[in-house]
């Protein structure tokens, strides 16, 4: 069978897309890993299928690039946005539905405004703050991110994401955050599921805007990643409490084409 693709990427946050309005992909951990494999197979750090919804735009279903079904992904929200866009789908707003529930979203002058959920609660603790942002974050505020190693990410990541903590509740992303001079926030993520450090993560940097607040840094926020630049907007109702949350950044078509499967 022959498999009809597009290659999006957010911010270096690379996605295997697919039309599967007719619902005609065959779905399995084996076949989405394979596509996922950047060394036998298209090569990304998820893929999403664009489904009908009966009564919205078009339903969102993403699988990490481990094969597995997945929280939501901020970034491959906005990249699915921007391939619907593509598509015809919709003009200039959008609502669709994700895996924790509905998103309104729009394209405006080469940039996706994706309105994520609100967020109720922050766990905040000595060194940390945990909170959901579609996904699980764990968010940490240190000193010389930039100048992390790869490699001291992926096993500083790994061991917080698998500790006996977090490791028995289904695990958590990692976020290493570094206040910049011009207030603005550097991010460094390891993602659960790709179990590495991707070079963008739409939910991460979103928790690291939200969790960034209580140093008195007040939306928008704007934020460096490995992959680019991404601004979140927000509106603080309450000590703990976050609405009208938007990830803001460029979602790109990366190239297309067919794969026997």
């Amino acid at each position: 069978m022959l498999l009809h693709f597009y290659k999006y990427q957010g911010t270096g946050n690379d996605f295997v897309i697919i039309d599967d309005r007719k619902q005609t992909f065959p779905i399995s951990q084996e076949l989405v890993a394979k596509l996922c494999d950047r060394r036998f197979g298209i090569g990304a750090d998820g893929l999403m299928l664009l489904q009908n919804h009966p009564e919205y735009d078009f339903r969102m279903v993403y699988f990490n690039s481990d094969g597995n079904a997945s929280s939501m992904c901020g970034n491959g929200g906005r990249c699915l946005v921007r391939f619907a866009h593509a598509l015809g789908i919709f003009k200039e707003t959008t609502t669709f539905e994700a895996v924790d529930g509905l998103h309104e979203a729009s394209v405006k002058d080469n940039l996706v405004y994706l309105k994520m959920n609100d967020v109720r609660y922050v766990q905040r603790e000595a060194g940390y703050d945990f909170l959901n942002t579609g996904s699980p974050h764990y968010v940490t505020f240190m000193e010389q991110v930039q100048a992390m190693t790869h490699e001291e990410v992926v096993k500083q990541g790994r061991a917080i994401r698998y500790n006996d903590y977090f490791g028995p509740k289904g695990g958590t992303n990692v976020n290493f955050v570094e206040f910049l001079p011009d207030n603005s926030l550097f991010v460094r993520t390891y993602e659960r599921g790709v179990e590495d450090e991707t070079y963008s993560c739409g939910t991460g940097v979103t928790a690291c805007a939200l969790a960034a607040n209580f140093h008195q840094l007040k939306s928008p926020v704007q934020i460096r990643t490995k992959g680019g630049d991404l601004q979140v907007a927000f509106n603080q109702v309450g000590e703990q409490e976050f609405t009208d949350i938007y990830l803001i950044g460029p979602a790109e078509k990366v190239f297309e084409g067919m794969i026997e499967i």
